[in-house]
């Protein structure tokens, strides 16, 4: 059977760099509607120490999350040296599909139909998708590709994340700190040569009383009148969640590929919020009774571009793969892991090897 390989990578982060200072002026409700009575610059700060995150990219007046998968499948594209007419598959993983400017989605047409369309591809037998899966989104949409490419429908697949959550968050809510806009995209294809590739993954689905810890609700302050629906997070619940949860699941996946944590050379884990995605990653060497281990292992890049969700992994990825990351590379023939948890609840783990001659 062939193997599924990346041979083109891209990303497109925004342009504008928000720091704390643009929420000095905000005001914030809590849960409970309640006007929160603590000073601006004391919110920032804490959430900063919870979060990481000091600086988020976002999106500029006049532009789409169409354009920026545009800009990253446009990289992608070249990277992987083969004609756009080749693609057979688009998949496009988001969750707000191409908002406005006034903060409304559209999912009509299709995020994948729209960047067929600015890509100019013409061949009508180019099928293009919307993964709808929370912030694992890029993830599943990979593993989608690993199956299309598997059973000999496609021999090329543009797969992009993208999204711009600065126009969905609720500007009464401290949890529009943690969001960002951004975009990132692959080509995969496939390759007779063994062992390489897409040698694992897995997904879980639990949407019982985990469904609504990620939700569209109203604004926080009851007392705006915008009929609009924002993202809404219950940041405990999802804490505890995945701390739980996502630390198994790639157990699981490594154990599926016959690997052990010390085979593993990099971790891509969704960039959520630091505080979590530390806790995690220490929960996972703990299952292989190991205490300390080596952070570079689990590069970050939520303290400057915030929480962009699907992007977060294929932009790292594309990222170090291009040297673009300080401190961070992959070996040819190492073995790394693509891992995200997000709105559903759903979590997803691919365990990916390098050729041994390139990345």
């Amino acid at each position: 059977m062939p193997n599924t390989v990346i041979i083109g990578s891209g990303c497109y982060i925004p342009e504008n760099v928000i720091t704390g200072s643009h929420f000095m002026d905000s005001v914030f409700f809590d849960e409970n509607n309640e006007k929160i009575d603590k000073p601006n610059d004391e919110i920032i700060q804490k959430f900063v120490e919870i979060t990481e995150i000091e600086e988020r990219r976002y999106i500029s007046a006049g532009d789409y999350n169409s354009d920026l998968g545009l800009r990253a499948s446009l990289q992608a594209i070249d990277d992987a040296g083969i004609d756009k007419e080749e693609i057979d598959y688009i998949i496009y993983a988001t969750n707000f599909g191409e908002v406005d400017e006034r903060g409304i989605p559209n999912f009509m047409p299709s995020l994948a139909a729209r960047l067929k369309n600015k890509l100019g591809i013409k061949n009508r037998k180019c099928i293009n998708y919307d993964m709808i899966f929370g912030c694992p989104g890029w993830v599943e949409a990979l593993i989608l590709a690993d199956v299309l490419l598997k059973s000999g429908r496609a021999k090329n697949i543009l797969v992009v994340g993208g999204e711009t959550l600065s126009r969905v968050t609720d500007n009464y809510d401290r949890n529009k700190l943690i969001f960002a806009d951004g975009a990132g995209a692959v080509v995969v294809t496939t390759t007779d040569e063994e062992n390489v590739g897409i040698i694992a993954d897995s997904t879980i689905c639990d949407n019982g009383e985990e469904l609504c810890y990620l939700e569209n609700g109203p604004s926080l302050n009851l007392e705006d009148k915008e009929p609009r629906l924002y993202i809404r997070m219950r940041g405990r619940k999802i804490y505890e969640y995945a701390l739980k949860n996502v630390p198994d699941a790639i157990k699981e996946t490594i154990d599926k590929a016959n690997l052990d944590i010390s085979d593993i050379d990099k971790i891509l884990i969704h960039q959520a919020n630091a505080k979590m995605d530390y806790a995690m990653i220490s929960r996972l060497f703990k299952l292989y009774g190991i205490k300390d281990y080596d952070h570079a292992i689990s590069p970050m890049t939520i303290q400057k571009f915030g929480n962009s969700s699907v992007a977060t992994v294929p932009t790292m990825f594309d990222l170090i793969r291009k040297g673009k990351m300080e401190g961070q590379s992959f070996k040819p023939g190492s073995h790394i892991i693509f891992t995200s948890v997000g709105a559903g609840m759903n979590i997803n783990c691919v365990v990916y090897r390098f050729p041994a001659d390139k990345i």
